[in-house]
């Protein structure tokens, strides 16, 4: 059997005791505690104010906008000035991506019997070509002769295009008041013709019984204020002719410009007086403009007779192949064929040459 010892009493007792004294000293650590975050709370400084910048903003969900400054008055300002648009003519005709070659004569056939072949090689090259007759070349016999002509010159250049068409035709006044008539070929805008239809000279420069006997030379010359078209309509004055042309040489920008050799020129004398008046006209209004005249052609008229010819082979047959094409609607001197065209009285010397002159070469007395 086995023995059982009582436990003392007084070990557990000193074991309370001490649990006690540790609960107490806890608490008044904790006590302690919070009575020194008390104090410092209560006993700390309080912070200085800070400014508030004129830019900061109170922080809430939605920011403050800053205030708007009041702005100084200033004196008002003078608006820059406008610059109107130069005005744009109803003949304008810009070709896109070429070159253009602007011609001005005096007569319809004066371009291909004087000029070709360089107006033809203009075509060929894909340029643009803008032909101004000044006169309707009526040479007294009224508007039947005149449309004939004109007709002539449409299939002329039908065959230096390579392609036959009909032509569209349209009526202009320019901002001169001078009307022309415009005429396109359907399809093809590179090419254009127009004729201001004022009266013929007369190869003696008298005129005609027909139109009154008013001449460009009269005009030139001051003779008389203004010359009427052949057809009726209002007169034209020199100075409106001058704004004419200028016109014209705007409306088509042209790189070359090809007319006939003026007055005073060493190689005016002997040529038809409409030729050397309007060749004066174009020296006159655009020789000096810095866009236009250093591309001026003026070429030689029947005068060109008298020098060497210079275009023979097969230049010389297309250029008068297309004159051939043009005659058959000219009753005064039409020609079947290449020699029936080159064995005609002064017309056969005409087109074996062709003498461009540039202005150095007038040789201006």
């Amino acid at each position: 059997m086995s023995r059982e010892t009582t436990p003392s009493r007084t070990p557990r007792r000193r074991r309370g005791s001490a649990g006690l004294i540790a609960a107490i000293a806890v608490a008044a650590i904790v006590v302690a505690a919070v009575a020194g975050v008390f104090a410092f709370a209560l006993l700390r400084p309080e912070p200085a104010p800070v400014a508030a910048s004129p830019t900061a903003t109170v922080s809430a969900p939605t920011p403050t906008a800053s205030p708007t400054p009041t702005a100084t008055p200033e004196a008002p300002s003078t608006p820059a000035p406008t610059v109107p648009a130069p005005p744009v003519s109803p003949a304008t005709q810009i070709c896109e991506g070429a070159p253009t070659t602007l011609s001005i004569w005096a007569h319809p056939d004066d371009d291909i019997i004087f000029a070709n072949p360089t107006i033809s090689s203009a075509i060929a090259a894909g340029e643009c070509v803008r032909t101004v007759f000044v006169t309707a070349g009526d040479a007294g016999k009224g508007g039947r002769y005149v449309s004939g002509r004109e007709l002539g010159i449409l299939r002329a250049y039908n065959a230096m295009r390579g392609a036959d068409a009909l032509w569209d035709t349209t009526d202009l006044t320019l901002d001169s008041g001078l009307h022309a008539r415009r005429l396109t070929p359907q399809g093809d805008p590179r090419v254009s013709v127009l004729f201001l239809h004022l009266p013929d000279g007369n190869i003696t420069g008298a005129g005609f019984d027909a139109t009154g006997h008013a001449t460009l030379s009269k005009l030139y010359d001051g003779v008389i204020p203004s010359i009427s078209p052949f057809d009726g309509g209002a007169g034209v004055s020199r100075d409106q002719l001058v704004a004419s042309l200028r016109e014209l040489a705007g409306a088509f920008a042209p790189t070359h410009l090809l007319t006939h050799i003026p007055r005073g020129s060493t190689f005016a004398p002997g040529d038809h007086p409409d030729h050397s008046v309007v060749g004066a006209l174009v020296r006159d209004t655009l020789g000096s403009d810095p866009a236009v005249g250093p591309g001026i052609q003026y070429f030689v008229g029947y005068p060109s007779a008298d020098l060497p010819r210079n275009v023979d082979g097969a230049t010389l047959d297309t250029k008068v192949d297309t004159y051939r094409i043009y005659t058959q609607q000219d009753e005064v001197i039409r020609c079947a064929d290449r020699d029936a065209c080159l064995g005609t009285r002064k017309f056969g010397e005409w087109l074996r040459r062709s003498y461009p002159k540039a202005e150095a070469d007038l040789q201006m007395g």
